[in-house]
């Protein structure tokens, strides 16, 4: 055999002994990630899928927040979170997502009440249980979601009516007409039902309430100013302003305060909100906002505690309601503000 032939056969049976331990080494190492205890421990958590329906205000981050300090990896749980920026769509897409990949537990704030009926009963028949956060949906098989942790939206209009009867009373203005607009938020959303029919509910024991119109804002301070450009244009003689959420709010405030007029304490035009998030209690500290109704965005830990009783076996109630209060100046303290985290 010639010296060529008896090199190129020892590169070959080098290059085979080489392809061989690189296998050998290989095994191994698919071996190392197979058995890495970080990946036992991760199938060890329990897996949540979160579908936010946005970050359309301050109040949303701070429910955000809440939700992803909750379901940490610390707290024993691994979080999918997706956002479904508005759009309903989006969630059911989002939705579907998290039953193909077979999460332990499902949580969304939807966006709207209706057309959930088809996608919740996808989950059930995965056996996945949904959890519903914020706000409600409207279906009628109730069985279709475990429980809903949130406020309670009609009360909140009622303590908002509740406010106004004691305001107006104090004033001597019970007895003349008041004209009211009302700053709806998003069509269909939980929280803007609930507070329309909590109010309206009040509002209906004063024939001198005269609600001029009700319009639709959608939570976003951009869309709160544009609708009160409206109003003010259409109506000169506006006494209140009931405005679904703080967002709302602080538009409404610019264009009432480019108009000429005035607000909140002693001002030509007084001013309800919704949400009580840190910026809108700075201003009823300084008397721009009259009242403000809490809604409370801290429902991780509600959230938490009711997968806690669920893993254990217990049976849970049909709705859990978040601890709230209602600020005015007399209660918005330098203490209150400095703690608030949203």
């Amino acid at each position: 055999m010639s010296k060529k032939n008896v090199f190129v056969r020892r590169l070959v049976i080098v290059l085979f002994i080489v392809i061989l331990s690189l296998m050998v080494v290989g095994g191994r190492l698919f071996t190392d990630i197979e058995e890495d205890n970080s990946v036992s421990e991760e199938e060890d958590r329990i897996v949540v899928g979160v579908s936010q329906l946005g970050s359309e205000s301050g109040w949303r981050t701070a429910n955000t927040e809440s939700v992803q300090n909750a379901f940490t990896q610390q707290n024993g749980y691994f979080m999918i979170f997706q956002n479904a920026r508005q759009k309903q769509e989006n969630q059911i897409k989002t939705i579907r997502s998290f039953i193909s990949q077979r999460v332990d537990y499902i949580v969304f704030s939807p966006v709207v009440e209706t057309g959930w009926e088809t996608v919740l009963q996808e989950a059930k028949e995965a056996g996945i249980p949904v959890i519903l956060m914020d706000r409600n949906v409207n279906i009628r098989d109730r069985s279709l979601y475990v429980t809903c942790v949130g406020s309670d939206f009609v009360e909140e209009g009622e303590r908002a009516g509740r406010w106004l009867e004691k305001d107006l009373k104090k004033r001597g203005m019970n007895e003349g007409q008041v004209n009211i607009v009302v700053l709806k938020g998003t069509e269909g959303s939980t929280a803007q039902i609930g507070r329309t029919i909590g109010f309206s509910t009040v509002a209906s024991d004063h024939l001198n309430w005269n609600i001029l119109e009700q319009e639709y804002a959608d939570f976003t301070s951009a869309k709160g100013r544009e609708v009160m450009e409206t109003f003010l244009k259409k109506y000169p003689d506006i006494d209140v302003v009931v405005s679904q959420n703080d967002d709302m709010t602080f538009g409404a405030i610019e264009a009432i305060k480019e108009s000429g007029q005035t607000v909140g304490i002693g001002g030509d035009i007084t001013i309800i909100s919704f949400d009580a998030v840190h910026d809108a209690l700075e201003m009823v500290a300084k008397g721009i906002i009259n009242v403000d109704i809490e809604c409370n965005p801290n429902q991780g830990e509600y959230l938490s505690q009711v997968i806690d009783m669920l893993e254990d076996g217990q049976e849970v109630e049909q709705q859990y309601y978040v601890e709230e209060n209602v600020f005015t100046i007399e209660n918005v303290t330098r203490e209150l503000l400095e703690e608030r985290n949203y």
